[in-house]
């Protein structure tokens, strides 16, 4: 039997629960997502968190950068109520408590943008060797950094560029699980050049049905979505599941 299509949960269930919370993960496995993507920052005190952005600014009552903040100052912050009222009091989590939430059966995809962020997860990773984890980033030289510092660790190469065939080829040299490109980047001769080189293929982010069906009939082997209960409709369909 084939296996059926991956939904990511894009920094949780976010159309529905202030992303990168806990809120939006329990929302996102409640909705029937297979794994979470979140996003990796690092406090001034060396302590990961999840948040996407270098500053609290926009998803948060508070504002600065995170890495010039204590991890203190940052949980002092309402990661929550700027969503909606019902949320207030969530705080921005960090990569530790969202371990232990994980604990070995949620697959977590994390996403890095720095050095500092990547020696934190390495650090932490140490202490959760069971973690199902699968580290991202956009950034290659970073990857080839953690490749030889991990020579096991699961990577996946975010692209975001036309010409993504530079991508497909860094994924192949680092022996990565998976190309994860932009949704209007994929397509079939992708899908097909991914599965020749035994590479997974997740394109990025898609809320509209019409868009996941194409995706998925073109070959991705799943897909992020802020919308995980749409995308476990949509594969619960007749029209998806039998193609």
């Amino acid at each position: 039997m084939p296996e059926m299509p991956f939904i990511w949960a894009h920094r949780g269930a976010s159309a529905v629960a202030p992303e990168n919370t806990l809120a939006a993960f329990q929302a996102a496995l409640a909705a029937g997502a297979d794994g979470i993507e979140l996003d990796v920052q690092v406090t001034r005190d060396g302590v990961p968190v999840v948040l996407h952005d270098e500053r609290l600014d926009r998803t948060t009552d508070r504002r600065g950068r995170v890495r010039g903040l204590t991890l203190s100052q940052v949980r002092q912050a309402d990661a929550g109520g700027w969503f909606h009222a019902s949320f207030r009091g969530e705080r921005v989590p960090t990569l530790q408590e969202v371990f232990e939430w994980a604990g070995d059966t949620v697959e977590l995809n994390l996403e890095i943008k720095d050095a500092a962020a990547a020696g934190a997860v390495l650090a932490l990773l140490r202490f959760y060797p069971a973690a199902r984890v699968l580290v991202s980033s956009f950034d290659r030289s970073l990857l080839r950094r953690l490749r030889r510092a991990a020579p096991r660790l699961d990577l996946a190469v975010l692209c975001d560029r036309r010409f993504w065939r530079g991508a497909l080829r860094e994924a192949v040299r680092l022996d990565a699980r998976a190309l994860n490109p932009r949704q209007d980047l994929f397509g079939a001769v992708m899908a097909s050049l991914c599965r020749q080189r035994r590479l997974r293929v997740y394109p990025w982010t898609v809320d509209d049905p019409a868009a996941m069906r194409r995706l998925l009939r073109q070959g991705a082997d799943g897909f992020f979505t802020n919308d995980p209960a749409a995308a476990r409709r949509l594969l619960s369909a007749s029209d998806v599941a039998g193609d």
